[in-house]
């Protein structure tokens, strides 16, 4: 047999024991499965080498430093686990090995993106007429809609950008969440609007932007909501926002990395009321729809808008018709992320992921019910797959969280929540099951109650 299909079918023996070993096993690395890391940075090798003992020494030192994330107890940065329809899929695309970038390019992967687009427009509750377009992650769909924001404002006041760049542009006012996520000052300053453009809505004690402080603008501004604060999981009254907007001289861009997927859940929609009426929109394959990394979706209202500050012009790559990617994202050469989506919204279909959805925010009401139960506060009402606990005082918290990292049994992060130190739990793999949380409540409690 070919060596080039003994090393392929080595491979999937390999990954197929390291998933099956995955459920119940410690979720972190030890020390000493990181330290062992070192043996794959020595020294670069003068010549080739076999690709089976290659293959053998990543197994063997990459695989126990690996974290387990697709496990079930994996709780932190809102990071999902992986869907075995999205991950067979990606594993078939990656031997296809497609450059997604035009429809000459790969008939397959323009088909597949296309309709993968449609399906999450149509799941997701927003305007048939939106244009979706695939790329790494929120953060990259965040810049993508900012910059589309940014070119079609100013357009309004007869200001080309596409031609005449930005530097001696009317100025644009940007208003946003006081609580927005990081990545979007982060998109504002590539973007060359700067981060601290932004005047901030105040929030309420969950975190939702106040409709009733809404600071007045004048000229084209660029508004910043979200979908899912990252710390409670609360989303922003959309509707009593934009309805109080000027519409001709404003962009509402919503940030829902996670917090977009509740629309795909009929229990959930209400919490999201009035976000189809933004004119762009961010959220992520790789959070709720468990899909492998890295996955991003950007979506905008009017597809020219996109096109317009995304096209390039290269006469090698201008002559092919239909939706092309290079010309709706950041990338021109791009790999078909848009399979494992389809993959998993043709397994799963519209029930089986609102089911999923369903699962994650039943299991963090799970979580919040134990742990207030046991003595801990939770610091904002469950309305999604995000907990916020505090175990007493700062010091305290902070122990407990290094300390139920520590055990392994699952893992949690910290973060800051008005002022104060708070553990955060993010149900976000929907491979968790009841007996996942209990484990790991349990496991929170006995580290905690074990401090001295």
């Amino acid at each position: 047999m070919d060596d080039r299909w003994e090393v392929i079918d080595d491979a999937a023996a390999r990954a197929r024991s390291h998933l099956e070993s995955a459920r119940g096993a410690p979720v972190a690395p030890t020390a000493d499965a990181v330290a062992g890391l070192d043996g794959l940075t020595s020294v670069l090798p003068d010549g080739p080498g076999a690709v089976a003992a290659t293959l053998e020494q990543l197994d063997r030192l990459g695989s126990p430093a690996a974290t387990r994330q697709s496990a079930g107890r994996y709780f932190g940065f809102v990071n999902g686990g992986v869907e075995p329809a999205g991950l067979a899929a990606a594993i078939l695309a990656l031997a296809w090995d497609q450059n997604a970038a035009l429809p000459v390019m790969s008939p397959v992967a323009a088909h597949v993106d296309a309709v993968a687009a449609r399906w999450i427009v149509d799941l997701l509750g927003l305007p048939p007429t939106a244009t979706a377009t695939f790329c790494a992650g929120a953060s990259v769909a965040n810049l993508t809609a900012i910059v589309a924001a940014r070119d079609a404002l100013l357009r309004r006041v007869g200001w080309d950008s596409a031609d005449r760049g930005i530097v001696g542009a009317p100025p644009l006012a940007v208003v946003a969440s006081e609580e927005i996520h990081s990545s979007v000052p982060k998109a504002l300053r590539v973007a060359g609007l700067g981060s601290g453009s932004i005047v901030s809505i105040p929030t309420d004690g969950c975190g939702r932007a106040r409709s009733d402080a809404v600071p007045a603008t004048r000229g084209p501004t660029l508004v910043l909501l979200q979908a899912g604060n990252v710390n409670t999981g609360h989303s922003d009254p959309f509707r009593e926002i934009i309805g109080q907007l000027d519409r001709q001289r404003t962009w509402v861009h919503v940030d829902g990395a996670f917090g977009l997927w509740a629309n795909a859940a009929p229990e959930r929609r209400a919490l999201l009321d009035g976000v189809e009426l933004a004119d762009s929109w961010a959220t992520d394959g790789h959070k709720w729809l468990n899909t492998p990394y890295d996955c991003g979706v950007a979506i905008v209202a009017r597809g020219d808008d996109l096109v317009a500050s995304m096209s390039q012009n290269a006469a090698y790559a201008s002559a092919t018709d239909g939706r092309s990617p290079m010309n709706m994202g950041v990338q021109m050469s791009q790999a078909a992320r848009a399979v494992p989506v389809w993959a998993i919204l043709a397994t799963l279909g519209r029930s089986g992921v609102a089911d999923a959805v369903e699962r994650c925010c039943r299991n963090a009401l799970r979580f919040a019910d134990v742990l207030d139960a046991a003595g801990a506060e939770v610091l904002a009402p469950v309305v999604l797959n995000q907990v916020l606990v505090s175990f007493g005082d700062d010091e305290t918290t902070d122990r407990v969280v290094a300390g139920v990292q520590d055990d392994r049994t699952c893992w949690m992060g910290g973060t800051e929540w008005h002022g104060a130190r708070a553990m955060r739990i993010s149900v976000s793999d929907t491979s968790t099951t009841e007996k996942d949380v209990d484990a790991s409540a349990a496991a929170v409690i006995r580290v905690w109650h074990s401090l001295p």
